[in-house]
């Protein structure tokens, strides 16, 4: 069972988050939270697997609480805006994953699976966003994530090939025929090596490097 914490100012909006997460019966929502500071007590008590965060909320915003939250839960951001500054810095802060609130129901239940086994998620309209500004960013950005590559370990960037390709832990042992244990260490080796905080941050920099053609 997936555990689920809602956080959106709006009651009417977490009761429709709320229904379309329980047509899943493998997720249920532990908790609701009105602001961004209740949100992180909430998290903290009820040890969710999955966030689901709102950008804008009264007191503690939803992307300053998503950066309290780095490493205690992963966060999806959840937010009717998907102005470039929004998503660059929600994944800057570690978020997970980055979803509109205009995006089919269906897509909801895919970003939590995804989050929840480990992966991330980004709604493709905001992908293309960010793909678009990484083909426009200065040409040193490649050099300096294939410098950052070179310091892994064969393995390593093995793993990590298939982490820009999106795949899950799951997906990612079973590809390179290694336990899920051995593939969330090699992650957590990868995530120093690169000096990145998180799945999302490595995946950029494989796409940056190359690694995902």
């Amino acid at each position: 069972m997936i555990r689920v914490l809602l956080a959106d100012d709006e009651a009417m909006i977490r009761a429709g988050l709320t229904a379309v997460l329980a047509t899943d019966p493998g997720i249920t929502v532990v908790a609701e939270a009105g602001d961004g500071r209740e949100a992180i007590e909430l998290t903290h008590a009820h040890q969710p697997d999955v966030v689901l965060m709102d950008i804008r909320m009264p007191g503690l915003d939803g992307l300053t609480a998503a950066a309290e939250l780095r490493g205690v839960a992963p966060v999806v951001m959840l937010t009717t805006f998907d102005e470039d500054e929004y998503v660059a810095r929600a994944l800057a802060d570690g978020a997970s994953g980055f979803l509109l609130k205009a995006a089919d129901p269906r897509e909801l239940l895919i970003a939590v699976r995804a989050v929840a086994d480990g992966a991330a998620y980004l709604s493709p309209r905001v992908a293309h966003r960010v793909i678009a500004g990484l083909r426009t960013a200065e040409l040193s950005r490649p050099a300096a994530a294939r410098r950052k590559v070179d310091r892994l370990t064969p393995r390593e960037r093995d793993v990590l090939a298939l982490v820009g390709r999106g795949l899950s832990n799951q997906e990612i042992a079973r590809e390179l025929h290694l336990a899920e244990g051995t593939v969330k260490a090699h992650l957590s080796s990868i995530l120093r090596g690169l000096d990145v905080q998180n799945r999302v941050q490595a995946a950029i920099t494989a796409y940056e490097a190359g690694m995902t053609e």
